[in-house]
C-alpha cells in the first residue's frame, strides 16, 4: 500500500458482504420506468459519482469484477481540477477495465475517513474488495499511465472485468498531441529538461495552454524535488543561512504532502535575507504556489505571511 494512505485500510467487512450477497439468489428483475429491459446494479459509465449510500455497491462490490479507481477530491481544491479530467478520460479510454469513483469529501467525509487520508486529491486503487495501491497529488499524466498500467497487468487474472474489456478492443484511443507526446516521453526517460523544453515551446506558439502550463510547473518541481537528496531537511535544519539548502527541503516536505512545513521555512528564509537572496527564495516560494488552487487555505495563509516578512 503506498504511502499516501496514513495508515492500514481494512475493508474485509465491507467485501465479506459483497461476496456474500453475490452468492445470494439473485433478485427478481425490475423494470425500468419505460417498461424495457431491466439495468444492473453496476450499470453505468466510465466515471461515476460515489456517496457515502452508495460505497458498498459501487465501490467494494464492483471491485470483485473490475478495478475501481476512487478519487478524492473537493470544489475547493486546485490539484484536484487539474487530476480529474486526466483521470476521467483515462477511465473513458479504458474501455471498461476500470472504473473511475469520484468521492466529494465535503459531502462525504466518512470516505475519506476510512482511507486516512491527510490530504487531497488523494487516488485510491480498489481491487478485489482491497485497497492494493494509491497516491496523492496531481501527477503527470505519463506517472498515471504507468501506475495504471502496472496495476492491470498485476490484477488482469483475479478481475475478469479487466480481461473482458481488453479483448473487446479497450475503448477508442483518442489522437495524441504530437507535441505532448515529446514532452510526456522526455519526463518518462527522466529527462526533465528536454520535458520542459517541449512544453515551453507549446507555451511560446500558445500562451494560454493551461494544459501545458499545469504540466509545465509539475516538471520544473519534479526535477528539483527529485534532485534533493534525502538528508536535504536534515541538511537545511543545520545551516539557516545555507539557501540553496532551504530551497531543496522545501521542495521535499512539499513532495512528501507538508506544503505548510514548506511554506514557513522559505518564508523564515525571506525575513532572513535581503536583495538578491531574498528575491530568489521570494521566487521560489510563489512557483511552489503555482502548484496549488490560488483559493486553498495554506496557500492563501502563506501569502499573508509572506507579504508581512516582505513589507
Amino acid at each position: 500500500m503506498s504511502a499516501a494512505l496514513s495508515g492500514a485500510v481494512d475493508l474485509s467487512a465491507l467485501k465479506a458482504r459483497a461476496e456474500a450477497s453475490q452468492k445470494q439468489p439473485p433478485a427478481p428483475p425490475r423494470p425500468s420506468a419505460e417498461g424495457g429491459a431491466p439495468g444492473g446494479p453496476a450499470a453505468g459509465g466510465a466515471v461515476i459519482d460515489v456517496t457515502e449510500e452508495t460505497f458498498q455497491a459501487e465501490v467494494v462490490e464492483r471491485s470483485l469484477r473490475q478495478l475501481v479507481v476512487v478519487d478524492l477530491w473537493a470544489e475547493w481544491c486546485g490539484p484536484c481540477k487539474q487530476l480529474s479530467p486526466v483521470l476521467e478520460r483515462l477511465a473513458a479510454e479504458s474501455g471498461g477495465a476500470w472504473v473511475l469513483a469520484k468521492v466529494d469529501v465535503d459531502a462525504n467525509p466518512r470516505i475519506a475517513q476510512l482511507f486516512g487520508a491527510q490530504s487531497i486529491p488523494t487516488v485510491i486503487a480498489i481491487g478485489g474488495g482491497q485497497p492494493v495501491d494509491a497516491f496523492s497529488g496531481a501527477l503527470p499524466e505519463p506517472e498515471i499511465r504507468k501506475w495504471l498500467g502496472s496495476l492491470l497487468d498485476a490484477l488482469r487474472d483475479k478481475l475478469p472485468g479487466i480481461a473482458a474489456a481488453e479483448q473487446n478492443g479497450g475503448g477508442v484511443e483518442q489522437p495524441e498531441d504530437p507535441r505532448f507526446t515529446e514532452a510526456e516521453e522526455a519526463f518518462e526517460r527522466g529527462d526533465f529538461a528536454a520535458a520542459q523544453a517541449a512544453y515551453e515551446r507549446i507555451l511560446d506558439v500558445e500562451p494560454a495552454n493551461e494544459e501545458a502550463k499545469t504540466a509545465l510547473a509539475q516538471v520544473k518541481f519534479t526535477a528539483r524535488a527529485e534532485a534533493a537528496g534525502p538528508d536535504a531537511i536534515a541538511k537545511a535544519d543545520a545551516d539557516p543561512a545555507d539557501l540553496d539548502a532551504q530551497l531543496a527541503a522545501a521542495d521535499l516536505e512539499v513532495a512528501g504532502q507538508q506544503p505548510e512545513a514548506g511554506f514557513a521555512r522559505l518564508i523564515a528564509a525571506v525575513r532572513r535575507t535581503a536583495g538578491d537572496d531574498r528575491n530568489k527564495v521570494r521566487e521560489h516560494l510563489v512557483a511552489l504556489f503555482e502548484l496549488f488552487d490560488s483559493a486553498d487555505e495554506r496557500v492563501m495563509k502563506a501569502r499573508r505571511d509572506l507579504a508581512s516578512a516582505l513589507y
